[in-house]
């Protein structure tokens, strides 16, 4: 049996073992290809690099030495501009009328910002807007600068009132009593407002901003809507107060002479002080009161610098002394918060009223003890129709009347000039009458 056997598995393991022993060295030979060809491969990407290394090399080296041969000319051409005479700090030639910089606008790029709008109303986009949606838009983007009423806040301009004071000697120039062109006030603020944001009022929004400023103005009613279509039709209160200037035609010719650069004067003196001086009162804002001091008390002015250095002059102890008093009366009369209430509330109303000493008329009448006093019996002030209708009738400002009134002027009072469109906060009615009352007659 086992040699049987032997007889059997002896050629076949032998069979096995040399079918394997030729696989094995067939796969090595297969590897071994593989192999090189790999090698090969990545011998012929190194070439390549080295190849593309050395011509972009070659390169630079060719445009370094372009460079440094043309610094070469520019500091020869230097040299001999300068052993020649010529400046070269002097400014660069313009050429055609232009210094070669920029280029030439595109149309679109024109038209965005070629918005003319001209008096007839020329140049005006389709659109309209109301006197109400006027002051929603205006309280929320003017009014941080302008106030809610158009009477300016801090040092920012004021936009009404100021009528008939163009010939005084500080005239209020507003929309209202200045500008002679709507168009002015649509093309300023479509182009240049709300400030820090011009451009993002629309067409709309800038025709009810307009009409709101000429409620404010009490130049429109309450139920005016502006549009491109009655533009041209609405004519401003000082349409006719410009001139066309032809002094330089007529009169200029005449003045002019060669300046004065010898024999000029060793000496300069001031000769006058200016005639107001402008003062801010404790309510704020400011005014302004003869200025008392004479020129004799100033220095002359030479190369050498001022003959002497005025001192300050001390405050008038009666002044000084009066000031903390008439504040300490205030302050023992009314409530310090709602005083200070009303003082802030007050300012929405001092474009066109005063209080206070020296307080006069405006474009209202001083209110010094309105409260408690006939309607229109200010001397002097000219008042409305429907005022003086109210106080022939015996209206009296008690507190009661002056806080609708207050509410609502226009609805408390059909027909005052008032353009004032009220108060909507009973605390700020409260308030502002306070205030007034502190300011006894």
């Amino acid at each position: 049996m086992s040699k049987s056997l032997s007889h059997v598995f002896l050629p076949v393991f032998g069979g096995t073992a040399l079918v394997l022993a030729a696989a094995l060295v067939f796969a090595n030979r297969n590897y071994g290809q593989s192999k090189i060809d790999t090698l090969e491969t990545r011998i012929g990407q190194v070439e390549a690099h080295a190849a593309s290394a050395l011509e972009n090399a070659q390169a630079e080296a060719s445009r370094a030495a372009e460079l440094e041969t043309k610094v070469e000319e520019i500091q020869a051409a230097a040299a001999e501009r300068v052993a020649n005479g010529a400046n070269l700090t002097a400014p660069a030639p313009s050429r055609d009328g232009t210094i070669g910089l920029g280029r030439p606008a595109l149309e679109e790029e024109i038209a965005a910002w070629d918005v003319d709008i001209l008096p007839d109303g020329r140049g005006l986009p389709v659109g309209s807007g109301d006197v109400w949606t006027g002051e929603e838009v205006f309280v929320d983007r003017c009014a941080s600068c302008h106030g809610e009423f158009a009477e300016g806040a801090d040092n920012w301009p004021v936009l009404a009132g100021g009528f008939d004071t163009l010939a005084d000697e500080d005239p209020v120039k507003t929309v209202g009593s200045y500008w002679p062109h709507l168009s002015t006030a649509w093309d300023y603020i479509s182009r240049s407002m709300p400030f820090g944001e011009a451009g993002t009022l629309t067409a709309d929004e800038t025709y009810a901003i307009v009409a709101y400023i000429l409620y404010s103005n009490d130049l429109v009613d309450d139920d005016f809507v502006l549009s491109n279509e009655n533009f041209a039709e609405f004519e401003m209160y000082n349409k006719d107060g410009f001139v066309v200037d032809t002094r330089p035609e007529t009169e200029y010719a005449e003045w002019r002479e060669e300046p004065c650069m010898e024999n000029c004067k060793t000496e300069a003196a001031v000769t006058m002080r200016s005639v107001f001086l402008v003062e801010t009162p404790p309510e704020g804002g400011s005014n302004s009161v003869m200025n008392e001091a004479s020129a004799d008390e100033l220095p002359t002015f030479t190369a050498e610098g001022p003959s002497f250095i005025p001192t300050a002059a001390p405050k008038p102890e009666e002044e000084a002394a009066a000031t903390p008093a008439v504040q300490e009366t205030d302050e023992a009369d009314q409530t310090t918060e709602l005083f200070a209430a009303g003082e802030k509330v007050f300012k929405k109303c001092k474009s066109c009223h005063q209080v206070g000493d020296g307080a006069k008329d405006s474009t209202g009448p001083a209110l010094n003890g309105v409260i408690g006093a006939n309607a229109g019996s200010v001397e002097g002030f000219k008042y409305s129709k429907a005022m003086k209708t109210a106080a022939e009738a015996g209206l009296v400002w008690t507190e009661e009347e002056m806080a609708a009134f207050l509410a609502k002027p226009k609805d408390y009072m059909k027909g005052t000039r008032m353009s004032f469109a009220g108060l909507k906060k009973p605390d700020d009615i409260e308030a502002v009458i306070v205030y007034l009352k502190s300011f006894g007659s």
